[in-house]
């Protein structure tokens, strides 16, 4: 009679294949969801820029988000507040604040800030994306802010790009 089935041993070499290429995968997978966490800054702070943007070319100023128009991901917590499950962003200056563009610059530093509210592997929670906003009459300018780039930076390449041509 002929006999069917796996021995024990190939049975042993298919679990030890399958647990080293779960060791491999899961940590990778990790990262990627820290990465997709992240990935709601980019956007968000993509869209206060081209809204600041267009009031600074309409009305020669510098505008808080209620004046631009901007309403951030998440729920309203405060007057200048808005939270999600990922992040807290903060208006600075609140709602209707304005400031006037001059030849020499206007600041509004803390325009946009974004603090995690969780820890996205190495970033830790609390961590800020900030967009410092200066204004001249012949253009918005913004500068980039990592709190902790080393670690936070990797999870928003596109980050840094925003405000560019």
């Amino acid at each position: 009679m002929k006999k069917q089935g796996f021995t024990l041993i190939e049975l042993m070499v298919v679990i030890v294949i399958m647990g080293i290429l779960a060791a491999v995968a899961v940590p990778k997978l990790f990262g990627m969801i820290a990465k997709s966490k992240a990935s709601e800054v980019g956007p968000a702070a993509g869209t206060y820029v081209k809204l600041q943007d267009a009031y600074a070319s309409e009305s020669n100023q510098l505008g808080g988000w209620e004046l631009i128009g901007y309403t951030a991901p998440g729920s309203k917590t405060s007057s200048t507040n808005f939270a999600s499950a990922n992040f807290t962003y903060t208006s600075t200056p609140a709602g209707n604040a304005s400031v006037a563009l001059t030849t020499s610059g206007a600041a509004m530093n803390g325009g946009w800030i974004a603090t995690a509210n969780v820890a996205l592997n190495d970033c830790p929670a609390s961590a800020t994306w900030t967009l410092n906003v200066t204004g001249k009459t012949d253009g918005v300018t913004y500068a980039k802010v990592f709190s902790d780039a080393t670690n936070c930076e990797p999870l928003t390449p596109n980050f840094k790009n925003i405000g560019t041509n």
